[in-house]
């Protein structure tokens, strides 16, 4: 016999209604993140600029494909990063110093990010 986890009715849908909740939930998660994140905004306007770039500059598919990525990595890092800031934040506001890990993991992650962002960048424009 398998071995089934028990039945969660806090884990709410299945099938495709639990698609269609995970899109909005998702949605929401994006609202959140532009509302209450100025890094996060600062970012959606940078990588907005750039996508533009990207198809404005004569380069090829392969090239333009991959500073889409670069610029798709950096939010969704932001994005996790954030979610690492609001857990920790939501837990408490004291001084922790697993706390500050956590955050400055989340801050180096972001900044590797940008790091390789900005590399493929510098190929792309003079490599």
């Amino acid at each position: 016999m398998e071995n089934q986890p028990p039945n969660n009715e806090l884990k709410g849908k299945t099938g495709f209604t639990r698609i269609i909740n995970a899109a909005h939930y998702s949605k929401d998660g994006l609202q959140a993140a532009y509302t209450h994140e100025a890094a996060f905004r600062q970012l959606v306007y940078l990588n907005g600029a750039l996508i533009i770039l990207i198809f404005w500059c004569d380069f090829d598919t392969a090239t333009r494909m991959m500073l889409l990525l670069a610029s798709a990595l950096s939010l969704i890092v932001e994005l996790f990063n954030t979610g690492i800031e609001a857990v920790v934040d939501d837990i408490s506001l004291a001084k922790r110093p697993l706390a500050k890990r956590a955050k400055d993991v989340g801050s180096a992650a972001q900044m590797l990010a940008m790091t390789a962002q900005g590399i493929l960048w510098l190929l792309a424009l003079f490599g």
